[in-house]
């Protein structure tokens, strides 16, 4: 039996480390983000009120008289809406970067959140003030996979589909979403127009259990299945000639993940809007962390995609007093800067894809 070498140790020590400071990370945060509001609890009291909901008469009740309701019913769906989303982002980021052998892929690229926005858009301008929110967070649901089907299509030639063509596909269709989008925007009423900007921006104000029932399991499915093809996206990396050599169905492959990024992008930006630049930069800094083997790769970015928009949602609530900023707004102002600075750090040490 052979021994690991050092090497390897100090690699599976580094991804252990990595993976338990995400879990305390994200645990903290959901403790903090549950806790800090205009009804006041202590994290005791947060841990107290779930200990008796599931029958253990442990720790502290919130002081507040309306303290345990509005965790339940205001902060708690907003806490696990925030994890589920960011890890679905997160997730959806690393396998797109992984097919297209791209660590600039992001679930974007597909169309699917733009797709998204023209749903939402047509149903507000549609139903105006009236639009309810499941109606647009159906309209949002049904578009980003039908614009992501599109893509798909339009890019298959001869029975196969090249990353370059389906990346050019997907920058056309996300173009002409964007004359729809503006046009819908043109046409709506004063109120329609607001609430289509808004949505646009991306927020987590409308959490619901509701829609978390529907995330969620859509969310488990998603990462679960992307790891049962972590593998598979190992191969690839080796490069498409090599993949096939080795008995990989690279066709296959790809449409199993572009079927799996659509369902949770799109599950996703239906309730929350679009929120930019978790699933570009989540991945790129996880395989700078833990490498780029899947296996670890998918769910270090599944976690540290949750830590990520839930402690960027703490900060749409709390940065500015008695206001709700727009989560995607927040999102792309630090994501932006902080992915330039590492793209400039990772081509200054190593000259490419880190």
């Amino acid at each position: 039996m052979t021994e690991a070498s050092p090497a390897a140790t100090a690699s599976g020590r580094r991804t252990t480390i990595v993976l338990a400071v995400l879990v305390v990370g994200l645990v903290a945060a959901s403790i903090a983000a549950a806790c800090i509001g205009q009804v006041h609890t202590t994290p005791a009291e947060v841990v107290g009120s779930i200990l008796h909901r599931i029958g253990l008469d442990i720790g502290p009740m919130p002081a507040h008289p309306s303290g345990d309701v509005t965790l339940w019913e205001v902060r708690f769906p907003r806490v696990v809406l925030a994890i589920v989303v960011g890890a679905s982002l997160g997730c959806s980021g690393a396998l797109l970067q992984g097919v297209f052998a791209n660590p600039l892929a992001e679930p974007g690229v597909i169309g699917v959140s733009s797709g998204a926005a023209v749903g939402a858009s047509a149903v507000i301008v549609a139903g105006g003030t009236f639009a309810a929110g499941w109606s647009v967070a159906v309209g949002a649901f049904v578009a980003g996979l039908v614009t992501t089907a599109l893509v798909y299509l339009l890019a298959r030639h001869e029975g196969r589909t090249e990353v370059v063509t389906l990346v050019l596909t997907g920058v056309a269709v996300n173009a002409f979403a964007g004359g729809l989008i503006a046009l819908f925007t043109f046409i709506a009423s004063p109120a329609a127009r607001d609430q289509i900007v808004f949505w646009q921006l991306g927020s987590l104000s409308g959490a619901t259990w509701n829609a978390v029932a529907i995330v969620g399991p859509m969310a488990v499915v998603g990462v679960g299945a992307t790891m049962v093809i972590a593998r598979r996206l190992d191969l690839l990396s080796l490069g498409e000639s090599a993949a096939r050599h080795l008995g990989l169905d690279v066709e296959r492959l790809r449409q199993v993940a572009v079927v799996i990024v659509a369902l949770l992008v799109s599950a996703s930006v239906a309730f929350t809007g679009i929120i930019l630049f978790v699933g570009l930069v989540v991945p790129h800094v996880m395989r700078i962390c833990v490498g780029p083997g899947h296996r670890v790769l998918i769910p270090a970015s599944a976690l540290c995609g949750a830590f990520v928009l839930l402690v960027a949602d703490l900060g749409a609530r709390t940065l500015v007093p008695n206001a709700d900023l727009p989560l995607g707004m927040l999102t792309a102002l630090v994501g932006g800067p902080f992915f330039f600075w590492l793209l400039r750090r990772t081509r200054a040490r190593q000259g490419g894809w880190a």
